[in-house]
């Protein structure tokens, strides 16, 4: 009773302060969004999709513009791992731009949120290194994941919300922009009522949150949660489906399924979505050892196709 109640009064916190903190935050993001297409929407490639069939970032980036996206992202540890094999980042970043695209977001692990004075220390450390290295590619944001904080005890949100802010702050100094990250599966930031108050309370002109269909259903939150956050606040979403079977208590990563291939309510997702003013960037999130066994190209041509269906099904 006492984790319920807790979580009914920061609810309540995110609510009293959420509308002029959300709207706000929405303004001060849209100078960094350049023009949209398909109401209004991007469509961008994350790097997990196409991970199994183990090829050079380089090669990712070609793939996701021959598939047609506006948009990667990529994985900090392929990044680094790029640059350290002889890469040059200054070449990437014009790759990427020379076939169009931008780098929407990437996908780093700093342990920011932890209750440790030095781990959180290094964690800043290590998250102000991975934003230089998106920088350096042109991009403006991260995800930002409770890492180190999945298992154990339920931390207090408002102290939550002074480490985010933190971690904005190290992001404006840089130049980039955390996004808070729902894991459904995590102790800690696992419900979009609980992202919302941190992001809120954080009290930062760069807050805002990264949402995922499937993590949404992990985490046990209602999909019709969505329907109060401003889209703006959420420049990125993860773009998924999930099967009936598992079911939500065993579902984990591996079982996600194209858009429209499961029964996620996408239809709904994506209206109250674009109700709401999402006009931000859909990046196809999988980790499917089926799609990963395919040909990464013909895997990123359907991701993209079921997507586009799945967005001209709700809003066309």
């Amino acid at each position: 009773m006492p984790n319920l109640l807790d979580r009914r009064d920061a609810f309540r916190l995110a609510g009293l302060a959420g509308a002029s903190f959300w709207l706000g935050a929405a303004a001060s993001r849209a100078a960094e969004t350049p023009a949209n297409d398909d109401f209004g929407i991007r469509y961008c490639l994350n790097m997990s999709t196409i991970r199994g069939q183990d090829l050079p970032l380089d090669q990712e980036v070609d793939i996701a513009a021959h598939a047609g996206y506006s948009g990667v992202e990529p994985w900090i540890s392929k990044i680094a791992a790029y640059q350290q094999s002889g890469g040059s980042l200054d070449d990437l970043r014009k790759r990427i731009e020379d076939r169009g695209m931008q780098v929407e977001s990437a996908i780093g692990f700093a342990q920011w949120i932890v209750d440790d004075d030095a781990a959180r220390k290094k964690g800043l450390e290590d998250a102000r290194r991975d934003m230089l290295l998106i920088k350096s590619l042109g991009g403006t944001r991260i995800a930002a994941p409770p890492s180190g904080a999945t298992k154990g005890a339920k931390l207090d949100l408002l102290t939550v919300a002074d480490r985010y802010r933190a971690l904005c702050e190290v992001g404006a100094e840089v130049g980039v922009t955390p996004e808070l990250e729902l894991w459904g599966f995590s102790a800690n930031l696992s419900r979009l009522g609980e992202v919302a108050c941190v992001a809120t309370e954080a009290a930062h002109p760069r807050a805002c949150i990264m949402p995922d269909v499937y993590h949404i259903y992990k985490g046990g939150s209602d999909f019709a949660g969505l329907r109060v956050i401003n889209g703006a606040a959420m420049p990125v979403f993860h773009m998924n489906d999930y099967p009936a079977d598992p079911p939500r208590s065993t579902i984990n990563d591996s079982d996600r399924v194209f858009p429209g291939d499961g029964v996620a309510p996408l239809t709904q997702i994506i209206r109250d979505l674009h109700a709401g003013g999402f006009r931000g960037a859909f990046s196809l999130e999988l980790f499917n050892a089926g799609y990963w066994k395919r040909d990464a190209l013909e895997v990123a041509q359907e991701g993209l196709a079921k997507m586009k269906a799945s967005v001209r099904k709700a809003l066309g």
